[in-house]
């Protein structure tokens, strides 16, 4: 896939020239969440998620505290440090309804940081989050400034070479136009023949696209794929008409076509597609660095969440109990090598 390697290595190549400058500073000028508010509730035993949510979340507050048989199973440097580093790909603009900054113009609000902090208090640690570029991310997790990364991240095989696993949610993708599109995408590459699709740099549906862009050049046919920095921009880009589809993660695609629908400008989720291809259910995990030791306590905090009912009452108050899954698993099957 030779667009697909130019570009990835152009990225890469940028990233590593100014990681160490950027990482410094991304973690300076971010800080961690460490709102009063969350940390009162931990130590009484009680975990509030949906806060300052704008209306994308019910608030609810949900009783949860350390289950010691699960703290005892973490690497005694993170049970030592007392916090739980939590890193969040939602810089610069955030992507409700997974993670953004609330209505109180400060506070790390969204699904995943509500996770985080759940996942954080049966662990008995504080949790601290810590707000990242997507690529700038995966340095922090190779770096070791981030113990987990809770930001709807796709189990892959390739990423297993690098990061170890602890599965939370269905991972579904979603092509998103204008109301008025009557396109529809039914999981067949060949409808996408002739249009101009925006994707996020180095995600896990990148990787999907360009190999569809690949598939389609082979027989002649063309695919246009292209980046914006931000959500807004894409969405002014859709809207202006400059691409005819955005295809990015199913629950922000879907809050967005709630936000949109009395707009002058509203959309519609033309089609679903598994975020580890046409044969496996994709999955989204809480991700560390390989042989760190967490993937194993992280997964048996999540299913103390499944097993006691706080997991399902997370999902509904972000209504993405559609997303469920039975168990959490270490290092499930991903995304093929073939496919990513």
């Amino acid at each position: 896939m030779s667009a697909h390697i130019t570009r990835r290595s152009l990225i890469r190549g940028i990233t590593m020239a100014t990681a160490v400058a950027t990482l410094a500073t991304g973690l300076a000028a971010c800080g961690g969440d460490s709102d009063a508010a969350t940390a009162e509730a931990a130590a009484s035993g009680s975990v509030t998620v949906g806060r300052v949510s704008n209306g994308a979340a019910k608030e609810t507050t949900l009783k949860v505290s350390e289950v010691k048989s699960i703290s005892d199973l973490l690497p005694d440097a993170v049970r030592k440090s007392g916090k739980l580093v939590i890193g969040s790909g939602t810089l610069p603009s955030g992507s409700p309804p997974l993670g953004y900054v609330g209505g109180d113009q400060k506070t790390l609000t969204g699904s995943e940081p509500d996770l985080g902090r759940l996942v954080a208090a049966v662990l008995g640690l504080k949790p601290e989050i810590k707000r990242f570029t997507w690529e700038n991310l995966f340095v922090g997790i190779d770096s070791g400034k981030v113990d987990v990364a809770l930001t709807n991240v796709t189990v892959t095989e390739e990423r297993k070479r690098k990061y170890e696993f602890a599965s939370y949610r269905k991972d579904d993708l979603a092509l998103e136009t204008p109301k008025s599109s009557t396109w529809k995408f039914d999981g067949d590459y060949k409808v996408l023949a002739g249009k101009t699709v925006s994707v996020g740099a180095g995600t896990n549906q990148e990787r999907i696209l360009l190999a569809w862009k690949k598939k389609l050049e082979s027989e002649g046919k063309k695919l246009t794929v292209k980046y914006f920095q931000d959500s807004n921009s894409t969405y002014l880009a859709l809207n202006s008409g400059k691409i005819d589809a955005y295809f990015g993660p199913s629950p922000s695609l879907s809050y967005h076509v709630t936000q949109s629908a009395g707009t002058p400008d509203p959309t519609r989720v033309a089609g679903q597609f598994s975020g580890a291809g046409e044969s496996l259910q994709g999955l989204i995990a809480a991700t560390a660095k390989k042989d760190s030791g967490l993937a194993e306590p992280l997964a048996a905090a999540l299913n103390h969440l499944i097993d006691n009912g706080q997991y399902a009452e997370w999902l509904a108050a972000w209504n993405l109990s559609n997303e469920a899954v039975a168990t959490s698993e270490v290092n499930p099957p991903g995304l093929p090598l073939t496919d990513s």
